[in-house]
């Protein structure tokens, strides 16, 4: 069986803009969560949200991309850029990929609602001005499968070429098949992680109406997972990916590898269409068959990344799940969730989480839960609170759980 490796991170979230802004932000609990004024002139229910730094696309990505491009497209191809940089792929400003073959590198992305911001301005355009008007960009802005084409246009790369959804659960089930990838032989290298922009009015309205989102109207201590007080998740958005290799490959290449994608597994509730199951059932299978893939004893896991979002069901039955499988060791693993400082970033959560954890493994730093105060008595965690911990570690476990039951663990090593 091939090891893969990751040899590159890209991130953009509300923690920070690239990777070494992104950690610090995250190791200082330092919280992306604001009022927002497009949700306070909309009216919607909540205003609450966290948003990447601000940036221009046309200065960004090129003069038009503005209008091309939606800004879930936008977020994908500033953290591929930086990913494939990282790497070692590609040489000074060029993005085109030119120490690997392009034909035998892949791109597979993951969103669970892709151009939502396009649907939010045409669908009010085509209402008001009729379907003649209806702008031509509307079906490229739109497709999730946009953000994984514009990373190949820009970077050159023509090998396997996909886009998943498992709500938020999509960004680590895209490093999950994009591992897979690799390990049959259908590519060398894999571009992989997830995205997501869809803070609109509409998506904010819905969530609020089923319920998911937080009524804390105070940003300071809105998003806290595992807090007693916790009454839902802050949305955000955001996008990271990470470059998958064969280990023979970065070898070859001379390239400096920063984990390995030990382990994945994949999972779903089969029990309800946005809750998931009292005891954490399907988070359990996931969660055991990824440290199964990877071949190593549980008690080598050290810490958790969890999904975490600040919903009373998520982080009780997420914490039911960890002591489920790991029994008496669960005391030894360090837990954070870095949904205090991000929000939930819905589709691109799981890279996102993925790219800290792997930090984490590389520095032996583990950030602080934001807002954690009084932690839930049902959730019997060592979770980390007020300060990063430094703990040597020798594998990391990051977890997410999305809409519809759909469940996906990710394993990381030392390389």
């Amino acid at each position: 069986m091939k090891q893969v490796v990751v040899t590159g991170l890209g991130i953009i979230s509300p923690a920070g803009r690239g990777l070494a802004d992104a950690w610090e932000g995250v190791l200082a609990a330092r919280s992306g969560v604001a009022v927002d004024e497009q949700l306070t002139e909309m009216g919607t229910p909540v205003t609450l949200c966290c948003r990447v730094p601000a940036f221009d696309p046309d200065t960004e990505l090129g003069r038009g991309s503005a209008r091309r491009l939606d800004r879930f497209t936008h977020l994908a191809a500033i953290a591929a850029r930086e990913a494939v940089a990282h790497a070692g792929l590609s040489q000074g400003d060029d993005e085109a990929i030119t120490a690997a073959d392009p034909d035998r590198t892949g791109i597979l992305l993951g969103s669970g609602i892709g151009g939502a911001e396009t649907w939010a301005e045409e669908y009010p355009r085509y209402l008001e001005k009729g379907p003649r008007r209806t702008s031509p960009m509307f079906i490229p802005r739109m497709l999730s499968n946009t953000a994984a084409g514009t990373v190949a246009i820009r970077s050159g790369a023509r090998g396997p070429n996909m886009t998943v959804n498992t709500a938020c659960a999509a960004g680590a089930s895209a490093i999950h098949v994009a591992r897979d990838l690799i390990r049959a032989g259908a590519a060398d290298v894999m571009i992989a992680g997830g995205v997501e922009a869809g803070i609109t009015g509409l998506s904010v309205s819905a969530f609020a109406q089923m319920g998911a989102l937080t009524k804390n109207p105070d940003p300071a201590t809105a998003s806290r997972p595992f807090d007693v007080d916790r009454d839902g998740f802050v949305i955000g958005e955001g996008a990271a990916v990470l470059i998958l290799e064969s280990a023979e490959h970065a070898a070859a290449r001379g390239a400096t590898p920063l984990a390995t994608v030990a382990g994945a597994g994949a999972s779903a509730d089969a029990h309800h269409a946005t809750a998931p199951p009292e005891d954490g059932g399907g988070a359990v299978l996931a969660i055991q068959r990824a440290v199964a893939d990877a071949g190593i004893e549980a008690s080598t896991i050290g810490h958790l990344n969890a999904h975490g979002t600040s919903t009373p069901l998520n982080d009780v039955a997420e914490a039911r799940a960890l002591r489920a499988v790991f029994g008496d060791h669960t005391d030894a693993i360090v837990v954070t969730s870095t949904k205090g400082v991000t929000g939930h970033t819905l589709g691109a959560a799981g890279a996102i989480e993925a790219v800290f954890a792997i930090q984490s493994l590389r520095e032996g730093r583990i950030p602080p839960t934001a807002n954690l105060v009084n932690q839930d008595p049902e959730i019997d965690l060592d979770v980390v609170a007020g300060a990063a911990r430094e703990t040597r570690l020798q594998a990391v476990l990051s977890t997410s759980m999305g809409f519809g039951g759909q469940n996906s663990a990710l394993v990381f090593t030392p390389a």
